[in-house]
Formats: C-alpha cells, structure tokens, sequence
C-alpha cells in the first residue's frame, strides 16, 4: 500500500487565486498562483494534496501567518479549519496550481469558498503529502472512486507511461459530471451514474464483476470510506492483491464531515485491517 506522505514541518504556503472555472455543474476548479508558489514541492506523485487553511471569520491572526504561534495565541474555536484536497495538476514552469472542488451548493466549506473565489484572493495551505504514482512496471493499472477521486484519478491518467494498460472506474452523479483525459496509455474509463442507488454502490458492483486481466496490477481506489472498505475486502481477499500494489483510503465518509472523518480515520482502518485478517484466516 503506498505511504501518503506529508510534509508536516513545512511552514504554510500563502497562494492568490488566479482564476475559477466551473468545469462541470459539480466541480470547480480554482487556480492558485504567485510568488509563494515559488519551489513548491510537488510533482512526485499524482495523488499529491494540501490542506487548506480556512481561517475564522472576525479573526486576525497577524503577520507570519504561524499556526505554532496562532494555536499558543487563540483559543481552539478560534484556530483555522482544515479541509483536505488533492492537487489535479501542479505546473511548475507557470506556476500554477490546479485544485478542483466538488461543489454542491452552500452545503460544507470549501465548495462554497470556491464558487466565490476572485482573482487575487489569498489563500494558505500546508502540504503537500502523498504517496502513490503508476507504476511503469505494473502489468496493468486500475483506477476506481467516486467523485472526491477524480483529481488524482486524472492525474494519474496523464502519467500513465506510453501504452500502459489502464482501467478506470468513475462514480458520478450524472452523466453531466463527466470530464475529458488525454493520456498516452491503453485506457478505458467506465462511467458509473449514481442516480439514486447509494453513494459507491455501482461503483463496487462494477469493479466486482470486472474481469481482471492477467498480470500485476497496480491499483488506485479512493473514495466515501463505505466503497473503499468493500473494494479493499474485494482486491485484499478475493483478488489477494498485496498491499505494496495498493494505494486505497477513504477521502470521506458519509455522515460525517472532515474533521469527524480524520479523527476517527486511524480507528476505522484498524477495524478493517482486522477484520481482513480474520477472514484471512
């Protein structure tokens, strides 16, 4: 299983907004810019992500922007928001970086924030983390999740070496929610419309009927934490694929929003590393 690794002693980057674009009626994508941008760390991987840094309203926090300093300072209800968002593309040479956001209406924080996002606004971000990038000696690559997974999803398809076999599987609402990639590997892409079945739903049931082709697969699967945990029973057990050729995660989970997510995250993937073990046996 690739490790996603951060970069947790790296001081925050300060960013503005470039421009928005409303790339389908869900997704937004806001790109960052300036000279804070300058050396930016990523590129390693292409399920790279930040952590933006949503501040209180009302509250100054000052100048450096030091969350050592602001978490010694203010009282917790004060202390920024963090909401977590993988990085579709970063291009160091114009220094942009492309974050895209699910968007549905003034529900949560940062779609909202993106859908009103202005050119020269400024934005903070730790990061980035990351561990998983294709594989050029994988036999054949898999790419599975809903929508919270179509950056890195996306990513990885542009990096997919020349030729590389590669199935992706796409949970969406609609077909309106469909985005174009151009890769150099043998890709098929599968949409699967949500409509009303539940969230992952068509997304398991068609990965599980998949026919697997022959040979080491290198899969990506990330997601609502539901799906994952029964795709990675279903790659782990059925398909015994090892951990080393697995990067899986739950983005989210339904019910909960990111900071309820994160603080029983470690827990969770206890239970369902033991759970895989008793049925190992």
């Amino acid at each position: 299983m690739a490790e996603r690794q951060g970069r947790r002693n790296r001081p925050p980057t300060t960013a503005e907004v470039l421009r928005t674009e409303q790339i389908t009626p869900h997704m937004i994508r806001v790109v960052l810019g300036g000279t804070g941008l300058e050396g930016f760390p990523a590129g390693e991987f292409t399920d790279h992500y930040i952590k933006l840094l949503f501040g209180k309203d009302g509250v100054d926090y000052g100048e450096p922007f030091d969350l050592d300093r602001i978490r010694e300072q203010f009282p917790r209800e004060d202390w920024p928001v963090t909401r977590t968002y993988t990085v579709r593309r970063w291009d160091p040479a114009a220094r942009e970086l492309w974050v895209d956001f699910v968007y549905h209406g003034d529900e949560g924080l940062a779609g909202p924030w993106a859908k009103n996002a202005k050119p020269g606004d400024v934005v903070r971000f730790g990061g980035p983390g990351g561990g998983y990038a294709p594989d050029p000696g994988a036999d054949w690559h898999l790419l599975a999740g809903d929508e919270s997974a179509l950056p890195a999803i996306g990513a990885a398809i542009e990096r997919l070496p020349a030729g590389a076999r590669a199935h992706a599987f796409i949970e969406v609402s609609g077909p309106d929610e469909e985005q174009q990639f151009k890769s150099a590997g043998d890709l098929t892409v599968t949409w699967l419309y949500r409509g009303t079945a539940g969230v992952g739903e068509r997304l398991v049931r068609a990965v599980t009927d998949f026919d697997f082709p022959a040979g080491r697969v290198h899969a990506f699967v990330h997601g609502e934490a539901g799906l994952v945990k029964q795709l990675r029973r279903l790659l782990r057990l059925d398909r015994e694929v090892p951990k080393e050729q697995l990067s899986i995660s739950g983005y989210w989970r339904l019910g909960h929003n990111e900071d309820g997510w994160q603080a029983s995250k470690r827990e969770w993937n206890a239970e369902v590393e033991a759970e895989e073990a008793a049925k190992a046996h």
